[in-house]
Parts: C-alpha cells; sequence; structure tokens
C-alpha cells in the first residue's frame, strides 16, 4: 500500500493545529499586556502625589486652611476631573482624592 498521502495530510492538519494554537497564544498575551497597562495608567499616583504635595507644602507655610482646601477642590474637578476635599485642623490634615477609578485617603500630621 501507498500511504504517504495520510502523512501529507497528517502533517498538514499539525501544522494547521499548532499556527492556530500560536494565534491563540499571541492574542491572549496581547490581551494581557492591554489590560495590564490600562491598569498602570489608571492609577493616577502622580496626581496623589502631586495634591499632597501641594497641601502639605501650603499648611507648613501657615497658609489660610480654608481658601486653599477651596482652590484645590476648584483646580482638581477643572483640570483632572477629581474630586479631592482636604480637612484642616492645626498640624492634622485630611485628604480625600477620588476620581471615580481609585479611592484614596490619608490623614498627615505636619
Amino acid at each position: 500500500m501507498n500511504d504517504s498521502a495520510q502523512w501529507i495530510v497528517l502533517l498538514g492538519f499539525l501544522v494547521s493545529l499548532s499556527l492556530f494554537f500560536l494565534a491563540l497564544l499571541i492574542n491572549q498575551s496581547t490581551l494581557v499586556g492591554q489590560t495590564t497597562a490600562e491598569g498602570v495608567l489608571e492609577f493616577p499616583k502622580n496626581d496623589i502625589r502631586d495634591t499632597r504635595d501641594a497641601i502639605i507644602s501650603i499648611v507648613s507655610e501657615g497658609g489660610d486652611p480654608d481658601s486653599l482646601c477651596d482652590d484645590i477642590r476648584k483646580i482638581s474637578l477643572e483640570r483632572k476631573n477629581t474630586i479631592v476635599n482636604c480637612t484642616i485642623s492645626g498640624k492634622t490634615v485630611v485628604i480625600h482624592y477620588n476620581n471615580g477609578v481609585t479611592l484614596y485617603e490619608e490623614t498627615v500630621h505636619v
């Protein structure tokens, strides 16, 4: 019997199956990389640091706490679409940060 045609069909099937598996693997790896990058981009670490540093520096300089909190609330809402509330009592500052995805709260003793 001549069964070389069966080998050709079997090898073609194995090659197509391996190409399908590689395409599926590459597709899944791009999805994982994309969601990881989105998670990193959605966390506003630098925005939180900048807001925190601005509040602490003005409080340590002895600025007006009411106007400070009001100004920061307006600026963050206008520029970053973020709700930032700060409560200043003496040398204790409570910072609330919420951008719809990330909720951050910190109490700082200056």
